[in-house]
Parts: structure tokens; C-alpha cells; sequence
């Protein structure tokens, strides 16, 4: 875990308060975040837990593009 996240963990950990992160590494969201909102285009495409955004039909289709086969 990178020091960055370490410390908006122990922020959010200690003091009990939300943290608004905008990020693009997204292990570092994912490994760090409770909740979590994906923008696509500006619009909302997800919310959730890491582990239900991560398995969006939407979110994959966005960054990774459709599924093909």
C-alpha cells in the first residue's frame, strides 16, 4: 500500500470522517475505498462496494470495452 493510501486510511480510521478521493489508479481506490462512484462521460455508471463496482457489466464495459464472443 502506497503511503498515500496508508495515510487516507488512518484519517478515515481515526477520525471516522468521509474522505472524497478522485483517482484514477484504481487499486489504490479499490484497495482503500468503503464506498465507491465510477463516472463515465461525466454520469454516474456505478456505486457500491469495491468488490460489486469492480464486477459492473457497466464499469467493464466503459473501461475495458464490450465483451466479445
Amino acid at each position: 500500500m502506497s503511503r498515500v493510501t496508508e495515510i487516507l486510511r488512518r484519517i478515515r480510521d481515526t477520525w471516522g470522517i468521509a474522505l472524497f478521493w478522485i483517482e484514477h489508479v484504481m487499486r489504490a481506490v479499490m484497495e482503500t475505498a468503503e464506498r465507491v462512484i465510477v463516472l463515465h462521460h461525466g454520469e454516474v455508471i456505478s456505486e457500491g462496494d469495491p468488490s460489486s463496482v469492480a464486477r459492473d457489466a457497466r464499469v467493464l464495459e466503459a473501461y475495458l470495452g464490450p465483451a466479445t464472443r
